[in-house]
C-alpha cells in the first residue's frame, strides 16, 4: 500500500533551485535510506515529507490518518524532567489510565446495581482498548528505549537543563515512544555512541512502520534499511538493496551506461561519417546523383530521430585532501602514565596509561560520558590530570579538528578564516578552498551560516595547508556526506604521520585503525586490531569477568572473623577497607548503564555491606 507519493515537486531558497520535478512513492513498511552529497536536498525533502515546509510546485499526498514522526526543533519543556518529556509520547494512554482510576473510584462507591453495571461496562470497554494499546508495558518500553540510547542517567534531570546533543538523544527517544506510521530521522546517529548506534540499528530493523532516514553511517544504513533512494542534480533513483548493495548496483549501472553511451557515441560517428562520404559520392557524380541524396537525407533523418544518450557522470566532485607530515616525530608520540581525572566526587578514569609511537593508527572509543574528549583534551594541554603525567614528543606538531569546530565565530567569511591559520594570499586561498568544494562567491559567506558538513570541510582545508605530524580527530566523519568520508579516508591512509582519533564511525574505525583504547567504566582496555577485533575481545573478557565475579561472590559459608591477637585492630582495619570498597563500588554505580554489571555491583555492595554490619557487632562484643 502507498502511504506517501511525490508527485512533480520543486522547491527553491534564495533563487537556487533544490530539485525540480521530483516524482517517487513509498510503500507501507518500507524501510530506505536517503543518500547524497550535503547541500543536495536531503533534509530539505524530508522535512517537506513530514509536512514542516510547503512546495513550490507539484504535490505530495499522504495517507488519510498518517501518523508522521520528525525529531525537527525541540520543544523547551520547561520544569520537566526527562522521563516526564519522554512520557507526552504516552499522552493518549495516559488519559485513559487516568479515567480508569476514576471509575474505579466511582465503582467502590455504594451504588444502585443498574449504575454499577453501567460503570463495570464502560470500565471493561476502555481497560480492553488500555491493553491493547500498550498500556501496562508503558514504563517498561520507556526503560527500554532510554537504556538502549543510554539517556537512562539522564531520566530525573530537568530537561531544560541539558545540553544540545543530550535534548537531540532525548528527542530521539521521544520519537521512537511516539511510534509513527511514518518515522522520518535525519542523522539520528550523530550524538550517539557506539553501543548506542548498534542498539538503534537493530531496533530500526524490527520496526512495524515505515522509515526513511539520513545517514552517512554506511555500518547503520546496512542495519537499518532495505532501500536506497539517492539524490544527485536535483534527481532521485530508488535501489531494491541495501547500502552495500546500493554501491555495487550504482557502479555496475553507470559501468554499463557508461558502455551504453559509448556504443551510441560509435554508432553516430558512423551514421554521421556515411551521411559525408553519400553526399560527397552524390556531388563528384555528373550529373549530381539524386538518388545516394536521398539516401544521405534519409539516413540524417534517421539519425535525428535517435534519442541521445545523456554522458553519465562518472567524476563525481569530490573534495581533494592530501595530508602530508613535513617533518617526523619522535617514536613516542604520546605517553599517558597512571592519569587519574575527577570532576568533583565523580571519578571519570582513574590510573589509565597509553603509548602512541609515531605512525600509529590509534582511536579511543566508548561510551558517551567516559571520558573520551577529556583524555584529547588532557594531550592538547587544554586540561590539566589530578594525578598521573601526559608526556607529548618534543617535535611533535598537532593539528585538531573538533566535533564542535568554529564554535563561536561570529561574521567572519570563510576566506578571512582560513587565512587567519594559513599564510597566503588571496587568489591562492580561493584555489585551495575551491578544492574542499567553496567555489566562486561561497568563499565570502559567513562562517556562522555553514551547515556542519561545510564547516568540517573547511578545518580539513585549514589542517591539510599545517605544517603538522599528528592528527588529533574527534569525530571526524560526523557531519560528512558518505563521498567526503570515503574521500577523508583515502587521504588519512597516505598521511606518513601519527593519527589518534575518537569515532563513532565504525566503518571508518575499521578501515584506519590497527590500535583501539576502549575506555570503560574508568579503565582504558588496549586491543592490537581493529574496531571488530577489539569488541570481540571486550566482549570475551567482559563475560570472564561476570563469571569470575559470580564464582566469587557466590556465598559459601558465613563471614566469620577469628579474632586472636589485639582483635579490636584487626576489626576496624577490616572495617575501613570495607568503608573503601562500598564507596568506590557506589562511583562505580554512577557510572554504569549496563543493567547486568548494576545488579552485580548492586550484589557486591550489599555483601560489604551485611559483612560490615556483622563486623560493626563483633566489635561491639569486643569492646
Amino acid at each position: 500500500m502507498i502511504i506517501c507519493s511525490v508527485n512533480h515537486i520543486s522547491k527553491t531558497f534564495g533563487g537556487n533551485t533544490i530539485f525540480k520535478d521530483l516524482s517517487f512513492e513509498v510503500h507501507e513498511g518500507s524501510r530506505i535510506g536517503l543518500v547524497g552529497r550535503n547541500g543536495g536536498g536531503k533534509t530539505t525533502l524530508i522535512k517537506l515529507l513530514a509536512n514542516q515546509e510547503s512546495v513550490d510546485e507539484g504535490v505530495i499526498h499522504w495517507k488519510k490518518g498518517l501518523k508522521i514522526g520528525y525529531l525537527a526543533q525541540i520543544p523547551d519543556y520547561k520544569d520537566l524532567k526527562v522521563r516526564e518529556v519522554l512520557k507526552t509520547a504516552f499522552e493518549q494512554l495516559i488519559q485513559t489510565e487516568s479515567k480508569l482510576q476514576e471509575l474505579e473510584m466511582e465503582m467502590g462507591q455504594e451504588l444502585l446495581p443498574v449504575k454499577l453495571q453501567s460503570l463495570m461496562d464502560q470500565y471493561g470497554k476502555l481497560q480492553d482498548e488500555f491493553i491493547l494499546n500498550g498500556g501496562y508495558e508503558m514504563d517498561a518500553h520507556l526503560d527500554r528505549i532510554a537504556s538502549g540510547l543510554n539517556i537512562t542517567v539522564l531520566l530525573e534531570r530537568e530537561f531544560a537543563a541539558l545540553s544540545g546533543g543530550e535534548k537531540t538523544k532525548v528527542g530521539l527517544g521521544l520519537s521512537l515512544l511516539q511510534n509513527p506510521d511514518l518515522l522520518l530521522l535525519d542523522e539520528p546517529t550523530n550524538h550517539l555512541d557506539l553501543k548506542a548506534i548498534e542498539w538503534l540499528g537493530s531496533y530500526l530493523k524490527d520496526y512495524k512502520g515505515t522509515i526513511i532516514l539520513i545517514s552517512h553511517d554506511r555500518y547503520f544504513l546496512d542495519e537499518a534499511v532495505t532501500k536506497v533512494l539517492e539524490m544527485e542534480d536535483g534527481e532521485v533513483d530508488l535501489y531494491h538493496t541495501n547500502f552495500s548493495g546500493y554501491v555495487k548496483e550504482k557502479e555496475e549501472r553507470l559501468l554499463r551506461e557508461f558502455q551504453e553511451y559509448q556504443e551510441q557515441q560509435r554508432k553516430i560517428k558512423k551514421m554521421k561519417e556515411a551521411i559525408k562520404r553519400l553526399r560527397d559520392w552524390a556531388n563528384r557524380s555528373n550529373p549530381p546523383s539524386a538518388a545516394l541524396h536521398k539516401r544521405a537525407t534519409n539516413m540524417q533523418r534517421a539519425l535525428d530521430r535517435i534519442e541521445t544518450l545523456e554522458r553519465p557522470k562518472i567524476d563525481v566532485k569530490k573534495m581533494a585532501i592530501d595530508f602530508e607530515a613535513v617533518e617526523r616525530s619522535g617514536k613516542d608520540v604520546i605517553v599517558l602514565d597512571r592519569v587519574s581525572k575527577h570532576f568533583g566526587t565523580r571519578a571519570l578514569f582513574d590510573e589509565v596509561n597509553m603509548l602512541v609511537q609515531y605512525k600509529d593508527r590509534t582511536a579511543i572509543v566508548g561510551e558517551n560520558g567516559t571520558g573520551k574528549s577529556t583524555l584529547l583534551k588532557m594531550i592538547l594541554k587544554e586540561i590539566e590530570a589530578d594525578q598521573g603525567t601526559v608526556k607529548v614528543g618534543s617535535s611533535v606538531k598537532a593539528g585538531y579538528l573538533s566535533q564542535h569546530v568554529f564554535q563561536g565565530i561570529g561574521d567572519e567569511q570563510v576566506i578571512d578564516v582560513f587565512r587567519s591559520e594559513v599564510v597566503v594570499n588571496e587568489g591562492e586561498a580561493r584555489h585551495i578552498l575551491a578544492k574542499f568544494l567553496f567555489y566562486g562567491p561561497a568563499v565570502f559567506r559567513k562562517v556562522n551560516q555553514l551547515s556542519g558538513g561545510e564547516r568540517m570541510r573547511l578545518r580539513l582545508a585549514q589542517l591539510m595547508y599545517q605544517d603538522i605530524n599528528l592528527l588529533i580527530l574527534d569525530e571526524p566523519t560526523n557531519h560528512l556526506d558518505i563521498d567526503s568520508c570515503e574521500v577523508l579516508e583515502e587521504a588519512l591512509e597516505q598521511f606518513n604521520g601519527t593519527i589518534l582519533a575518537v569515532s563513532h564511525d565504525r566503518y571508518f574505525l575499521n578501515k584506519l585503525f590497527n590500535k583501539i583504547y576502549w575506555l570503560q567504566s574508568g579503565r582504558l582496555h588496549y586491543f592490537a586490531g581493529n574496531y571488530e577485533w577489539a569488541k570481540g575481545k571486550l566482549k570475551e573478557e567482559g563475560i570472564n569477568a561476570v563469571n569470575a565475579k559470580t564464582v566469587k561472590d557466590k556465598p559459601t559459608k558465613p563471614n566469620v572473623i577469628t579474632v586472636e591477637r589485639n582483635p579490636t585492630e584487626q576489626l576496624e582495619r577490616r572495617i575501613e577497607q570495607l568503608e573503601i570498597d562500598i564507596s568506590a563500588l557506589k562511583q562505580k554505580l554512577e557510572l554504569e548503564s549496563d543493567l547486568v554489571l548494576l545488579q552485580q555491583i548492586y550484589r557486591e555492595i550489599e555483601v560489604r555491606e551485611k559483612e560490615r554490619e556483622m563486623l560493626y557487632n563483633q566489635l561491639d562484643e569486643v569492646i
